[in-house]
């Protein structure tokens, strides 16, 4: 990411085995969990209908771009403590780095903006703003800002402007006789990069989310005032404490689902994008292996995002059973005539939405 030093203290025989094993899987996680989305939205009819899969399906590509063609090269020269591809391979993938994670967050921002207008907004309000076109450049954006941050200053050597001696002197080792890809950058770009990268994608976010939670805990109270009153919850001819009970766990659910989204991003990201400002100004004094830490802690993100957008979300949860177990038929979507009560759907300001 924004700063990548490796750590020139090294690690011993058996903590290279714990990290070759712990980084492996999740490599494999990630790549598999990714996959898993791509094609369960591009075999399934009705997620394809859903708008918020559009960005689902380009974050799990981003990610999967992660898992490809960043994380295996980080864990080769993590655990090889040596760097023997070069210098202009490593400032490609320094940039591929900054590129792909950072576009991965921004998904992760345009996934709460999304889910905040089709949930806060009224449904007119929610299709003016979410038309084919705006998705189109939304995702667009996901992919073309962090190009400002990654090849175009990377390749120029704006980030290394008055620290050129000190990361010469970083990247090679004489007691180890090893090469390091060093990637460390001055105090304008690291904050630049950081505010872009992650404070303004965190700051919507909460915001959106936060919104997002009020509506859905107004919404329940209002459920539980009717309740209590007697009156029917929904112009639909279904039994109302039965009805009104499957809405308020549904979004009870959301809720919860909402602190859990947040808590991970913040859990795997904040970390280091705190230490990646703080930093330049402590004359980069922080240990190699806690910048290693706190780095394989946001590629984790890129192996949960499927398990938290989609893998939670009961209509790919069908989707992917469908998918592994080759097309099984007790996990089909049952037939639309036999349905009373869609159990996938939350209805909210007087339109149906998707929210688990």
């Amino acid at each position: 990411l924004c700063v990548l030093p490796s750590s020139s203290e090294g690690f011993g025989v058996a903590e290279k085995i714990v990290l070759l094993t712990f980084i492996s899987a999740v490599i494999l996680m990630a790549i598999l969990g990714n996959l898993l989305v791509m094609v369960a939205v591009c075999r399934d009819r009705q997620l394809r209908k859903i708008k918020t899969n559009y960005f689902i399906v380009s974050l799990a590509f981003a990610d999967l771009l992660v898992s490809v063609l960043v994380m295996p090269f980080g864990a080769i020269e993590l655990v090889q403590d040596n760097w023997v591809y070069g210098e202009m391979f490593c400032l490609v993938r320094t940039s591929l780095d900054v590129l792909l994670t950072t576009a991965s967050i921004l998904h992760l921002c345009c996934i709460s903006l999304d889910r905040y207008y089709a949930i806060c907004c009224q449904p007119l309000v929610y299709r003016n703003k979410m038309t084919p076109l705006r998705i189109a450049v939304m995702l667009g954006g996901c992919w073309v800002i962090p190009t400002f941050i990654s090849f175009l200053p990377i390749m120029q050597g704006w980030n290394s402007i008055g620290i050129i001696d000190l990361i010469q002197q970083r990247q090679f080792n004489k007691a180890s006789n090893s090469t390091y890809c060093i990637f460390m950058v001055n105090k304008p770009y690291a904050i630049t990069c950081s505010v872009v990268a992650f404070y303004i994608p965190f700051l919507l976010m909460v915001l959106a989310y936060y919104r997002i939670y009020v509506t859905a805990r107004e919404h329940a109270r209002q459920i539980r005032v009717l309740q209590r009153a007697g009156a029917p919850t929904d112009d639909r001819q279904h039994h109302p404490d039965q009805h009104s009970t499957h809405r308020m766990k549904t979004e009870t659910k959301a809720a919860k689902t909402l602190c859990i989204i947040m808590g991970c991003f913040c859990l795997c990201w904040a970390p280091f994008f705190i230490t990646n400002i703080v930093d330049p100004f402590i004359n980069y004094t922080v240990p190699g292996k806690l910048w290693t830490a706190f780095l394989w802690l946001g590629y984790i993100n890129s192996g949960l995002n499927p398990f938290l957008y989609a893998f939670l979300n009961k209509s790919f949860r069908r989707a992917f059973l469908i998918i592994l177990c080759c097309g099984d038929e007790r996990y089909r979507r049952p037939s639309i005539l036999g349905q009373t009560v869609p159990c996938s759907t939350t209805t909210i300001n007087g339109s149906t939405h998707v929210l688990r």
